[in-house]
């Protein structure tokens, strides 16, 4: 599968989670996305906050803001459904509460998440 294959599978698996959020009564709104190189250098190169492989910088995490009841949630616990969620999508989905980063979802990819 190519880059952009995984990009566009990628982009139709997030299609889902926020589908999937909404049906249980949370909005999200968007966190980080794509990395810019010239902010966050590129693939290996540690410029700015962030891990240095993040699959930010490949277009292949975002993170999100989560509201239920106009209230904002924030603790990794309260994205534990969404991110069960994500994770039964794909082998490859990667939930970040499993390391942390409860808001951010992503696919691996040679080891990155």
């Amino acid at each position: 599968m190519s880059m952009v294959e995984k990009q566009w599978r990628f982009v139709k698996m997030l299609q889902q989670l926020v589908e999937f959020a909404e049906q249980n009564g949370y909005m999200l709104t968007l966190g980080d996305g794509y990395r810019d190189p010239r902010l966050h250098g590129g693939p290996g190169e540690k410029m700015g906050y962030g891990h240095p492989f993040s699959c930010h910088k490949l277009r292949l995490a975002q993170d999100y803001n989560l509201f239920k009841d106009g209230q904002w949630l924030s603790d990794t616990e309260d994205f534990r459904p969404l991110g069960e969620f994500w994770e039964s999508l794909a082998p490859d989905a990667r939930w970040g509460g499993r390391f942390s980063d409860g808001n951010h979802f992503s696919l691996e990819h040679n080891g990155r998440r």
